[in-house]
């Protein structure tokens, strides 16, 4: 990932109610994927700070396909 860009970690600038909004979801909904993603170990929060634990993991749970990005750094 860091090939990409990505770090495992970033300061997250919005609140869960903004996030939900611009993702047309609930507040509540978005504070449970949060939980639940910080329970599985996946990511640890502290403050507005986001740290990726488990970046494979992360892709698997969100479908996310690698090549997307590496066709992007080879190009």
């Amino acid at each position: 990932m860091e090939q990409a860009g990505l770090r495992d970690s970033f300061e997250l600038h919005v609140t869960q109610a903004q996030m939900a909004d611009a993702l047309g979801l609930t507040s509540v909904h978005v504070n449970r994927v949060l939980q639940s993603l910080r329970r599985d170990g996946v990511i640890a929060t502290l403050g507005r700070e986001i740290r990726v634990l488990d970046w494979d993991r992360l892709c698997a749970l969100s479908e996310f396909d690698r090549g997307y990005l590496e066709a992007g750094v080879a190009a």
